[in-house]
Order: structure tokens, then sequence, then C-alpha cells
């Protein structure tokens, strides 16, 4: 028996009037994932406990059974460990997003967050932007005073990790669920080392926006990566293991760090995959086929699949591209994972994490449906996915039942 999950980041919403009041999963076409659901269970679970952060690092948490109410420090930490940094005692880890402030003749306070990723900014250059301003010399006497250094990676996203950072009290705010405010509503705030963060933040933007690929970037009628932003800080951390908790081999393909580090921390294997970039243009294709080799050809007994692509777009405001990105989860990911598993008894695993609102572009929790389809055949619920016919399933209130469900014989 092969098990296989696939995270539809950010997949379920809310009805939206943009869509005629309809949700983007009743809206796209996805008849793959229907006859999934039809044939299979489908159900609601709730990913994000009470009291925690709606957000992929909570959810995902649970769905690989990893209680955030007990292992929950921050997502920094978990993206931190798959690029092997190992945290000391003392340290704090921080995502720095490349984010993109309003320009003009205002106050840094008063500029407005227009993008969390920069408009999408090409990795390579996201990579150039943050290594040249935590080499400038004009930051670094404040990067070495705040104890802060930067890893890297070739996305929107970096880690910065603070040397005994204190994150007591210290509130820190994802951008991506305020965009169009003020940033002076959103800064650092709760301890003195928010202070301390602020000051490099806004130094950031001083020196990001006068470099020559952001002039030209504005020039080109693109949005400048002119600021880093610090949030989702966190201490070391360690997870339980997987294999030992469910007696399975298995594998996390994704291009988001916070998958692979959850996997790093559970014994479970990395891939990556050529193309996967997380934003709707990724290579769906590429981890179809690498989902398929590793429970067919690599003797691993479950495979997670993670696409990041409905999020993006979603908090990009990009509704046209979140249907088209879910209709390629159907199509390109689901569609061939069946086609390679044909011959095969298996068990399939299909939910979104959290909402991710069209109306707001921010995240909310509450439930999310979920499907559990089998092979061999059973009870279907004879409806199609969507976050209305989930709620006339079963109701798991905790999602960290999810993996014992799936592997329930």
């Amino acid at each position: 028996m092969k098990y296989i999950l696939i995270i539809g980041d950010g997949m379920a919403d809310d009805p939206t009037a943009a869509l005629g009041g309809m949700t983007p999963l009743e809206k796209c076409r996805k008849p793959n994932i229907d006859r999934l659901a039809r044939e299979g269970i489908l159900g609601s679970v709730r990913n994000c406990p009470e009291g925690l952060p709606a957000g992929s690092d909570t959810a995902i948490l649970s769905i690989f059974g990893c209680d955030p109410r007990k292992y929950y420090t921050g997502r920094a930490p978990l993206e931190a460990a798959a690029q092997g940094i190992a945290l000391n005692d003392g340290d704090l880890a921080f995502r720095c997003n490349m984010i993109s402030l309003e320009q003009g003749d205002m106050p840094f306070e008063r500029r407005r967050l227009i993008s969390h990723s920069s408009g999408g900014i090409d990795g390579e250059l996201s990579r150039e932007l943050a290594e040249y301003l935590f080499s400038h010399p004009d930051f670094v006497p404040f990067a070495e005073k705040a104890g802060v250094s930067i890893h890297t990676t070739l996305s929107y996203r970096h880690i910065v990790i603070q040397s005994r950072g204190d994150g007591r009290g210290l509130i820190l705010t994802p951008p991506h669920d305020h965009l169009g405010d003020e940033a002076g509503l959103h800064l650092p705030r709760g301890n003195g080392n928010a202070a301390v963060l602020t000051e490099l933040m806004k130094l950031s933007f001083d020196i990001l926006s006068a470099h020559p690929a952001n002039i030209r970037r504005v020039n080109e009628g693109l949005l400048p990566a002119n600021c880093i932003w610090f949030w989702a800080e966190g201490t070391a951390v360690s997870l339980p293991s997987f294999p030992a908790a469910y007696g399975k081999k298995g594998a996390v393909i994704s291009a988001v760090p916070l998958c692979h580090g959850i996997a790093a921390l559970t014994g479970l294997k990395m891939i990556s995959v050529e193309g996967a970039t997380g934003e709707k243009d990724t290579n769906y294709e590429g981890k179809a086929a690498a989902a398929v080799k590793a429970l067919t050809e690599n003797g691993m007994d479950f495979v997670g699949v993670h696409i990041e692509a409905p999020d993006e777009c979603t908090h990009n405001g990009d509704t046209p591209g979140k249907l088209q990105s879910i209709e390629d989860i159907d199509s390109r990911v689901v569609a061939p994972i069946l086609e390679g598993l044909k011959g095969e008894d298996f068990r399939m695993l299909i939910l979104s994490d959290h909402k991710t609102l069209t109306d707001t572009r921010g995240h909310a929790g509450g439930y999310v449906p979920f499907i559990i389809y089998d092979s061999r055949g059973g009870e279907g619920s004879g409806l199609d996915y969507s976050e209305k016919n989930g709620l006339k399933g079963p109701i798991v209130e905790d999602g960290t039942a999810l993996m014992s469900l799936l592997f329930r014989a």
C-alpha cells in the first residue's frame, strides 16, 4: 500500500463577490479532484488550533502529526532546518522578506506595504540584494551590534539569525496579511529588541532604494525590493519522528523551506524538483513525476507533495491565477500521479492547509475540506470538493488526526 498527501496551500477560501458568491474551489474546473471526493471520504478539518497563528507553519505541523500547541516555536526555525542551519541556545531565527514599500516623500512609517514579495522578485536578484545589504559598509556595524547574520535562499524570503536575540514579548507581523497598510502600524513592538529590528529595517530601505537594480526595476514599471521585513521569529525546535510514529518511510516534495524543514526534523527525506518555484509557474509535472518515482522506484511508503501557488496568487491579488493554479494541481499533479500509480493499491489525502481569502489577501483559520481516497474502493460522499460540501461530511477537530486516518487500513 502506498500513501500520498497533496497540499494545495491556501486553496480553501470564503465565498467572494469577485466570483459571484462562489469560492475558487467551487468556481474552477477540477474533474480529477472532484471524482476522488465523490468516490472517497469528504470532510472538514481544523488544522490551525485556536489561539495560534493561522498559517502554513501551524497547519502543516498539524497535518504531519506534530501538535503545534506543543511543538510550535515559530516558522523561521523550521525553515532554518531545511537549510541545515543549527540554532544554538539563545539564538532567535526570523523570516526575512524582501518587500516593496511605497515610494515618495514621506516618513518611513507612512509608507504603505505594497508587496510581501517585491512583486514576485526573481530568486537570484533577491539573493544578490540581500547579500549586498548585509555587506554594505553602512549596514554592517548595525548588523554586528544587533548580532544578526543572514542565510540567503533563491526566494524573496531569507533566514536571519540573531545571536542572543530577545524574543520575550516581541510582536512581529506577517507582511502579506497587511498589504496596503502603512508600515508604521505593523513594525516590531513588544520589547527592547523591537527597536533594534526596526532600525535595521529602516536602514535597509535607505540602502536598497538606491541600488541600481531597484532603480532599474522602478524605471521598468516593476516593484523594487526596497526593504527587509522580519517576522515569524522562533527558537530551536525538535519534532517527533514520523517513521517511528507511523511506521512509514517517506519523503516530502516542496519548493517551500517550511515543508522541507518539517521533513528534516521528522526524519523524512527532502526532495527538491528543478523548476519548482513556489509560484504559479512552478514545475507541476516535475513534482508529480518525483512523487511517483519515490513511491514506485525508490522504496518510499509515503510521499507528501506541497504546492504553494494558490496561496501566493491570493496574497498577490491574482484571483485568475488562484483559479488556474487549482486547475493545474488537478490536471498536472493529481492526474499524472493517479496515472503513475495504476495497478498499485494506494490511499490519497488531498486538502488545503488553511484558508487564504480572496477578499483580504490574508490567511484565515477555521475548517478546510479534505479528501481521503482509497483505490480499493469504498463508500463515497457523492459530492464535489468544496468548503460547503466538506462540512456535510466527517468533521475532524484536530488536524493531527489526519495521518492516522490516512494510514488506517
